[in-house]
């Protein structure tokens, strides 16, 4: 194609149209409706002249309405304005022909209309046998695509014959060609023919491709329905024939049993009328169809739940009372709750219940108490593990738009306990944890909210189910991993661990009668002593429950089944010995107190899910430059307590009768032995604070001592959690004299009175007053200076 000639002084200050949604390629006619107002007044400028030159720029982003040159493309094209038409809208439209490409040097203005300095861009065409095979490819492979195409353009074929430019050809085909703007400006942006070509014939393979997969999904989709649409018709006539002989077919028996399953579940009118509209549904389907099994199952989970089936409840007191002993040893507080619970049920029935939260170290029996309960009162009993989940749709169900769809847990265990007054038991609730699939305690929010749970809705579903009448217990090993709104809901048990009596007891009147009963055994075969039991207690297992204790119990009756079932019917009575020959040498090291006084160890009493625990706080000193390092896996909290600790002793380091100086030529290490395990919290801080002075002071600490609190900056003894278990440990290692914070004296009534008796408890406000207990010698405290003693007062 022969190009017209332009004088480069018209390329000095070219008018600029933008375009939007459209590239103008060379040697391309094609119409553009002009409306903006800047475009407008280019094109009634051009309309008095003999076909003008413009330059054709191409926007980035289409939505702008009166773009700079910032937002448009830097490469386009010449363009001759052929026609130009004044529609009745005060629009035009112009008819424009590329003549060749060109790239923006310099704007110059931008009123009355954009004007910039541009260069006209000259094709790299070198002729050679691969441009010509690549011409030809792209040639027959546009033919092939304006064969697919449902309505492809008039001029195509003309363009394919008649082109012979293989610079040209690529222009024409990419332009005809449906593909976004940022693509057919790459190929305007590519000035080697070569490249050109290759390009373009790439997005035309894509195209094609494309268009041959829509082809076949067609077809499929056609052939389906065709083949659906046959089968529906036959099916009908099918049905209506065996009507007509009074055989009724086996997919009407199917919804007319749905549907009477349906009716006799009584469900609520919204539910009901759910139901019905899918029944109506299916009866148009294709009973093979996917649909159709999706709809079938839906109403079969709406005909299963119990809408209005319920177990009549037992509230008497005393046999809650006497399920609770039977089943529970110990426990005293828990089960005076649970019986005031079920009082209160039974004055006031119409009264919705709160939710009860059973938290405490595992194997105490917190599960089995929500069994004992549906036992005493006559419902059925469903327990939900929540240990992991961390989907909302765990809890509130699926929605059925998703392949495989299914309810929530609590809508499940409903269906499972066939009554609408069950007792749920929410197993491990601190153990959920939220992703991007949502928050599943958020999700038991209304399910656990006596004011909402009424009308609890499961995405499955999607109608509303009465959770009112159902018990709800959750439980828990901790209390601070439960969410805060959660855990308001809520009203807490705490059920503490077991005492060495207290679990010697259970395995003699518990354990022990279980495990022979599932082992096949019987007292004439193994009878345990109240040692052997002991020795199990204190040298296989280290826990606040009996749930390792019932597993050793287990392990040895499994020792004396493989006897017996060798056809070895002697007594076995087991001892001590016979233990420790049966299960190998102890598993467990006891903690003990301390036999001999020594300088810088104090003990301290600590909590753990799985009970208390007594530890030795160490500190030493060694030549450096007043550092303090802190060892033994310590947290956040545990750090800022030895450092309270410590700065209380360096400000008033005088009246412990140290120099002031006394940390510039020494560096002190404060260790916390079991450095595998992680600990934290602010309770060690007095025991870290008595460790400093006895080291600083040479003084020992007496061994038969331990002692927990929080301290403060101003020498405040503040009160901390779980007494009732560092007072057991603290019993079982043999400790003497507990030193604990005046703030925690109410705590020492849920201590066991034979406890408390062979402890000696100081209560302390002050540090101070733990040296006058703890310390082997007495220490003379001397008053602090003026200025720290009112700091601190």
């Amino acid at each position: 194609m022969a190009e017209s000639i332009i004088p480069e002084s018209a390329l000095d200050a070219l008018p600029i149209l933008a375009l939007r949604n459209s590239v103008l390629f060379p040697a391309s006619v094609v119409p553009v409706n002009v409306g903006r107002a800047r475009s407008v007044r280019l094109i009634e400028e051009a309309f008095g002249q003999e076909r003008p030159t413009i330059g054709v720029l191409a926007q980035r982003d289409a939505e702008e309405e009166d773009p700079g040159f910032e937002r448009l493309y830097n490469f386009g094209t010449l363009a001759r304005v052929l026609k130009v038409i004044r529609l009745s809208s005060g629009h035009y439209s112009v008819v424009l022909q590329g003549i060749a490409r060109m790239r923006v040097v310099r704007p110059v203005g931008r009123e009355p209309w954009l004007r910039a300095r541009v260069e006209r861009l000259a094709e790299h065409l070198q002729r050679d046998e691969e441009i010509d095979a690549l011409t030809v490819h792209l040639r027959e492979i546009a033919r092939d695509l304006a064969r697919t195409l449902p309505s492809p353009p008039r001029e195509m074929g003309v363009v394919l014959d008649n082109v012979q430019d293989p610079g040209a050809l690529a222009d024409l085909v990419a332009s005809h060609l449906p593909i976004p703007t940022d693509k057919k400006q790459r190929i305007i942006e590519t000035l080697d023919v070569r490249a050109r070509l290759k390009a373009v014939l790439d997005l035309i393979k894509r195209q094609h491709e494309i268009h041959r997969v829509k082809q076949e999904v067609a077809s499929m989709v056609e052939q389906e329905m065709s083949k659906s649409q046959r089968e529906l018709l036959l099916r009908q006539q099918l049905r209506a024939i065996r009507r007509e002989l009074g055989d009724a077919g086996t997919e009407d028996d199917e919804l007319d049993n749905l549907r009477e399953r349906l009716s006799k579940a009584n469900p609520p009118p919204e539910a009901d009328r759910a139901g019905r509209r899918e029944l109506s549904r299916m009866s148009s389907m294709n009973s093979a169809s996917a649909e159709y099994q999706v709809a079938f199952n839906y109403v079969e989970w709406l005909s299963d739940l119990p809408w209005s089936r319920q177990t009549p409840d037992r509230l008497d007191v005393s046999e809650v009372r006497r399920v609770l002993d039977e089943d529970h040893h110990g426990l005293e507080e828990p089960k005076k709750r649970i019986v005031e619970y079920i009082a209160v049920r039974k004055l006031r029935t119409n009264k919705r219940s709160p939710i009860l939260c059973f938290i405490g170290p595992p194997g105490v029996g917190k599960t089995s108490l929500g069994h004992s309960i549906a036992r005493a009162t006559g419902r059925a009993f469903q327990r939900i593990a929540l240990g992991g989940v961390q989907d909302e749709a765990e809890i509130r169900g699926h929605r059925r738009t998703y392949v495989g769809a299914l309810p929530g847990r609590i809508v499940a265990g409903l269906k499972k306990a066939g009554a609408g007054n069950p007792v749920f038991v929410l197993d491990e609730v601190d153990k959920m944890s939220a992703d991007y699939s949502g928050d599943p305690a958020s999700a038991l929010l209304e399910a656990l909210d006596p004011e909402q749970n009424h009308a609890f809705v499961d995405h499955y579903l999607n109608v509303p189910v009465d959770l009112s009448q159902v018990l709800f217990i959750a439980t828990a090993n901790r209390r601070d991993t439960i969410p805060r709104p959660l855990l308001d809901r809520m009203e807490i048990i705490e059920i503490p661990g077991y005492t060495r009596d207290d679990k010697l007891a259970i395995a003699r009147d518990f354990l022990v009668p279980r495990q022979l009963a599932d082992h096949g055994l019987t007292p004439e075969h193994l009878e345990i002593s109240d040692a052997a039991i002991e020795k199990l207690v204190n040298e296989y297992t280290s826990e606040a429950g009996v749930r390792k204790l019932a597993q050793q119990v287990a392990a040895l009756c499994r020792a004396v089944a493989v006897r017996v079932a060798g056809g070895d019917s002697t007594h076995i009575d087991a001892d001590p010995k016979l233990v420790e020959t049966l299960l190998g040498p102890p598993k467990i090291e006891l903690d003990v107190a301390e036999k001999v006084a020594a300088i810088g160890i104090a003990t301290t009493l600590c909590w753990t899910p799985g009970g208390g625990e007594i530890m030795l706080v160490e500190c030493t000193q060694m030549p450096g430059k007043g550092e303090v390092h802190l060892t033994g896996k310590m947290g956040e909290v545990l750090k800022e307590s030895a450092q309270a600790a410590f700065s209380y002793l360096r400000a008033r380091a005088s009246s412990y009768g140290l120099k002031d100086d006394f940390l510039d030529r020494i560096d002190l290490h404060i260790h916390l032995p079991k450095g595998g395990m992680s600990k934290d919290g602010p309770a060690l801080g007095l025991s870290i604070f008595l460790s400093l002075v006895s080291m600083l002071r040479s003084i020992p600490v007496r061994p038969d001592v331990a002692l927990t609190g929080e301290i403060t900056l101003r020498g405040k003894v503040l009160r901390v959690d779980g007494l009732k278990q560092k007072c057991l440990a603290a019993h079982r290692a043999g400790i003497k004299v507990l030193v604990i914070p005046k703030q925690n004296a109410p705590d020492l009534d849920e201590v066991p009175e034979r406890i408390r008796k062979d402890l000696t408890v100081h209560l302390i406000s002050r540090v101070d007053e733990v040296l006058k207990i703890a310390l082997t010698e007495p220490l003379e405290i001397k008053p602090p200076p003026a200025a720290l003693s009112s700091a601190h007062a």
